[in-house]
């Protein structure tokens, strides 16, 4: 083998090493993980580009390496279509991995906490509050007669379609998908058990929810739940009228009165339990689980009348005639007259 030869032979295995090196380097970049510290989430958004993307990794992790998850992604035109979502970025993940995650939308859940609350648009804020959709979208939504006329409701009945509890969701899911969701839920839900339950009261689930509801706006004690309860199921026994002041404040609308006044209880309204017979048309708040429960499952006595107790503990006094009760609202009005509450 002369010189040239040699010489040749040794530049190749250089080049050969060189190029080897190269490329296992390249591999350990593409294979890399993107951060070695804790977990994160991402929530993309319609308008990110995929440089917004590798932004708001470096902001949740300033040394994360994204040098091989950019070259995966521009390997699959991650750029031209960014899917919205809410994606888990976790510790130890390669780019590959990542990249696969973000260009094929593979999303994590999100736990939607729904509570109780009085309005549409308050439900609405919260529900927007938590996913990737717009407040006023979600309250158009719930008062638009032609959509919920499609799925069997009105704007009357519409605190029936929702059971607050909190529920396993895509963060940018759509409005409408929601609310079929939030239906099915309900649909769960309302199982054989409760089913039959409110039929041995003689009701319908959304009955059941509409008591539930005065029940909730009595009282915010949980133990007296299905103390009040009950008392109300006594009375539409006997076939008294429900005089729930919380269903007169609901037909006033506005701003709720500190006191509920005699001039109050004319309004004519079909909420206004001093006035109709039976229950109101439908809820007059979103309802808890435990308000509805107790209603499945009232407490068992003779009390007809209720009363808020003078101490202004929160609880009642409960009285099963009309006198007793005429001296127990003798001496809540006497507080509130002391308390200056007009």
């Amino acid at each position: 083998m002369n010189k040239t030869t040699k010489i040749f032979i040794a530049t190749l295995l250089t080049l050969i090493v060189a190029s080897g090196a190269v490329l296992y380097t390249f591999y350990k970049m593409l294979e890399s993980p993107v951060t070695t510290k804790e977990s994160f989430r991402l929530y993309i958004t319609p308008g990110y580009t995929q440089d917004k993307v590798m932004e708001s990794i470096l902001l949740n992790d300033p040394d994360a390496s994204v040098k091989g998850l950019r070259l995966w992604l521009n390997h699959r035109h991650y750029a031209d279509k960014v899917l919205t979502g809410c994606y888990t970025v976790n510790a130890g993940a390669s780019a590959r991995e990542v990249a696969d995650m973000l260009s094929g939308g593979i999303q994590t859940p999100v736990r939607l906490r729904i509570s109780s609350v009085r309005t549409v648009d308050r439900m609405a804020s919260a529900i927007s509050s938590q996913l990737m959709m717009d407040s006023a979208q979600v309250s158009s939504l719930l008062s638009d007669r032609q959509f919920l006329d499609s799925i069997g409701y009105a704007p009357e009945t519409v605190f029936c379609m929702i059971i607050p509890n909190t529920y396993e969701v895509w963060w940018n899911i759509t409005p409408e998908a929601l609310v079929k969701r939030l239906l099915q839920e309900k649909e769960r839900f309302w199982n054989d058990d409760r089913r039959q339950k409110a039929a041995r009261l003689g009701m319908d689930s959304n009955q059941v929810m509409t008591l539930a509801s005065i029940v909730e706006e009595e009282t915010a004690m949980a133990d007296e739940l299905p103390v009040v309860a009950g008392l109300y199921i006594n009375r539409l026994k006997r076939g008294m009228p429900l005089q729930a002041d919380p269903t007169v404040i609901f037909a006033l609308g506005g701003e709720r009165p500190k006191r509920v006044l005699n001039a109050h209880l004319e309004i004519d309204s079909p909420y206004n339990t001093y006035k109709i017979q039976g229950l109101p048309p439908a809820p007059i708040r979103f309802v808890n689980i435990s308000s509805i429960d107790a209603v499945l499952n009232p407490a068992s006595h003779n009390y007809l009348y209720m009363c808020a107790k003078e101490d202004f503990s929160g609880y009642h006094n409960f009285a099963s005639t009309l006198s007793q009760h005429n001296a127990n609202a003798a001496r809540y009005r006497q507080a509130l007259d002391k308390a200056g509450i007009r």
